[in-house]
């Protein structure tokens, strides 16, 4: 698999580049609009063609390139079915996985963060990826507090879902504030401090106390996202002049 980690520092977003030796074909998970050229120099350069976008959700601090990208490329649009966006060439689901040439995207749900929330497991001969979105992030997790996010919903998609995934397998979150860029299922499940060895009770308490402020972009963001990143055309221009991270975890 050919893989690249690109990173938006505004929003301390990471857009993930797969793709398939054989066919040359790829798809980008989470690209963000103020990157399509960047993103576009990684295809050309790595002799890609962009056969698909992927969201892991509808993200509040950045807004998706999906739909310009799909209008310079003539890639699709993924996003899991439940999100029922009109925008979306293919919905996918745990039952509807996404075949990009010879590989896989396996959807798992995993919802709490927002109410449609997927990861995307892709497994190679070298081990399992997990690209976690904002479900589970390095050393955190995301916030559960809009879009109609649940804490105790977390709680479980995380236990019951990722944390069961071989303990070897890479993790690779949507966002990190740090300058991380990638963990294992068994060091998240070992010293994760919001969720290694808490009860559901005690980690609603830890996501409750976080108090963050209110998402800079989200009032932009979520509805420019539903419509798959389709949005007017001085948008880029609006989010740069609102500006600055809002932290997701």
């Amino acid at each position: 698999m050919i893989f690249r980690q690109l990173f938006e520092p505004e929003s301390s977003t990471y857009t993930y580049l797969l793709g398939c030796p054989e066919t040359r074909k790829a798809v980008l998970i989470d690209p963000v609009l103020e990157t399509i050229e960047r993103d576009l120099a990684a295809l050309q350069e790595l002799d890609l063609e962009l056969a698909y976008t992927l969201e892991t959700h509808v993200h509040a601090d950045h807004v998706t390139s999906a739909c310009y990208l799909r209008s310079l490329t003539g890639s699709k649009i993924a996003y899991p079915a439940m999100d029922s966006l009109p925008c979306a060439d293919v919905g996918v689901a745990e039952d509807q996985p996404l075949t990009v040439g010879a590989l896989k995207l396996q959807p798992l749900f995993t919802p709490g963060h927002t109410d449609a929330h997927h990861t995307y497991l892709v497994d190679q001969p070298d081990g399992l990826r997990a690209f976690t979105g904002d479900a589970l992030l390095i050393d955190g997790c995301g916030r559960t507090d809009f879009q109609n996010g649940d804490a105790a919903t977390l709680y479980h998609s995380v236990t019951q879902k990722i944390f069961t995934l071989p303990g070897d397998g890479l993790i690779f979150p949507a966002h990190d504030y740090n300058h991380r860029h990638i963990t294992t299922v068994a060091q998240e499940r070992e010293r994760n401090p919001r969720l290694a060895g808490k009860t559901v009770q005690e980690f609603v308490a830890i996501m409750a106390a976080l108090d963050l402020p209110y998402p800079k972009k989200i009032d932009v963001a979520v509805p420019a996202n539903k419509l798959c990143g389709d949005c007017p055309t001085d948008l880029p221009e609006r989010l740069r002049q609102i500006g600055g991270k809002s932290e997701q975890g």
